[in-house]
């Protein structure tokens, strides 16, 4: 028996409910991960978010859908990350955020992997030449996942809620 094949494709309107579901999965694993730092979106701000970017310029900002079997099973979204302002001192490199999701029943069939080299082609297509994943810490397979696609660690983000003096 051959394997289902993996399609990648441009998400539509239409994909909105399917996008709603991945985004709302998603959340609700990170709120495993850290709950004081993760929430559950409203389904209605999801939706309002992917709709409009589904029915706006394309130029900063894609979403693309893995559909295996009949069934959308994964989302990545690259968004374009502005240059810095001009009196800064980082060099402005054209770069973009990127967010994969892959539905729990079909991970380790190469969905991701399908995702990400889909928005590799998008972001060279678009003069990116850099693409940044923020992964929480604790989220390991989501580390071994882009670290096995060739990225690594750019540095240390340190914060700290402020206090009054």
């Amino acid at each position: 028996m051959e394997p289902e094949q993996i399609t990648v494709r441009p998400a539509v309107p239409a994909d909105g409910e399917s996008l709603v579901r991945l985004r709302i999965a998603n959340a609700e694993a990170h709120i495993a991960l850290d709950p004081q730092a993760y929430r559950v979106p409203a389904r209605e701000a999801v939706l309002r978010h992917f709709t409009a970017v589904l029915t706006g310029p394309a130029e900063h900002h894609v979403v693309l859908v893995a559909d295996l079997g009949g069934r959308t099973v994964g989302m990545v979204e690259v968004v374009r990350s502005p240059d810095p302002p001009d009196h800064q001192i980082l060099r402005p490199e054209p770069s973009a955020q990127i967010h994969t999701v892959v539905a729990d029943e079909v991970r380790g069939r190469g969905v991701g992997a399908a995702l990400l080299g889909a928005a590799e082609t998008w972001a060279v297509a678009h003069g990116i030449t850099y693409l940044s994943a923020g992964i929480h810490h604790r989220n390991a397979g989501a580390v071994r996942f882009y670290e096995r696609h060739g990225f690594a660690g750019s540095g240390i983000s340190l914060g700290r809620a402020p206090t009054a003096s």
